[in-house]
């Protein structure tokens, strides 16, 4: 699963994107608020690691963005902002935890471990396309109850159409939730998981099709 780390201090930004793919963890960095609202937008990310102090904004209207749009995506505030009204203020505008730097690299590990494990819109739920179910928390498909396997990219692509069922997703926002912001991505690069996940779906019985909207992205509908 992937995190987004929005830090403004490149070198403990670094230090945090090292730590936690170590512990099981893609991620991407951003170190500014503008960088910040615009992954979010194009990307479903697990969680996000926010920073308070940023150079063109302040964190907590990032937070407040993303609960005013009812995203309930989980946000753990990490930042040397320490006084109660600080962590009060952090958590009534929709923070999910809250820790202060210093702090220990297991207790950060452990908190987003605990916030992974809520029940909630996206995490511990389901989504459903005609006979194709998707646990998000196992990151198990299910076709007429029956588990299929994919591979973790095919799953990703699958997750991303399905949650945007019956709506045009851009072949960006594919690449972003597959590649994150990495460069140098093979120009056929989507086509090629895009025509495996459909091939494996089809052959699986799932009734459902993933069409390709020339110019524009990839849209999954239910086969009536």
């Amino acid at each position: 699963m992937r995190l987004l780390i929005v830090e403004d201090n490149v070198e403990l930004a670094e230090l945090l994107a090292k730590g936690l793919q170590t512990a099981g963890f893609e991620n991407d960095v951003l170190f500014t608020a503008s960088d910040a609202r615009a992954a979010l937008t194009a990307t479903r990310y697990a969680a996000v690691i926010l920073d308070l102090g940023l150079p063109d904004g302040d964190g907590l209207s990032i937070l407040r963005e993303i609960r005013h749009r009812n995203d309930p995506i989980p946000v753990l505030v990490l930042t040397a902002r320490g006084s109660v009204d600080d962590r009060v203020g952090g958590l009534r505008s929709g923070a999910d935890d809250y820790l202060v730097k210093p702090f220990a690299f297991e207790e950060l590990v452990a908190r987003l471990q605990a916030l992974l494990r809520r029940p909630g819109q996206l995490l511990g739920s389901s989504l459903h396309v005609a006979n194709l179910v998707f646990d998000t928390e196992s990151r198990q498909a299910f076709i007429d109850d029956k588990p299929h396997i994919f591979s973790a990219r095919e799953v990703a692509v699958l997750e991303i159409l399905m949650r945007c069922q019956g709506r045009v997703v851009s072949k960006r926002q594919v690449e972003d939730q597959l590649f994150g912001f990495a460069e140098n991505i093979a120009s056929n690069a989507i086509e090629v998981y895009i025509h495996r996940l459909r091939k494996q779906l089809a052959d699986c019985g799932a009734r459902v099709q993933i069409h390709t909207m020339r110019g524009v992205g990839y849209i999954m509908t239910e086969n009536k």
